[in-house]
């Protein structure tokens, strides 16, 4: 899983929040309104959420914590039981194509 620069987070979290205050001081206003949709979309691809309130949430996450605890908290770490389930590579059947 690639993670983004905890600077570039920051920089777009802080973007975020700072259109997000200008769009509830004018919700009419249609340029504030997209622009504040745009860096909640930005935030979003950087931390892979469909919602910027979660992007922002997972965001003030990543940015407090080290990479391990964050990675822990989003079930991301590698499971090896998975692996290690199949058995032995001797035991494995083989397909008759790939002799």
């Amino acid at each position: 899983m690639l993670l983004p620069a905890k600077a570039e987070v920051a920089r777009q979290l802080q973007r975020y929040r700072a259109w997000e205050r200008a769009m509830l001081a004018a919700p009419a206003d249609r340029t504030v309104r997209a622009t504040f949709e745009d860096s909640g979309y930005t935030l979003c691809v950087l931390m892979g959420k469909r919602c910027a309130r979660e992007a922002a949430d997972a965001a003030e996450r990543y940015l407090r914590t080290n990479l391990v605890t964050y990675l822990r908290e989003q079930n991301a770490r590698p499971r090896l039981s998975a692996v290690r389930r199949r058995g032995p590579l001797w035991r494995r059947k083989r397909s008759p194509a790939g002799r």
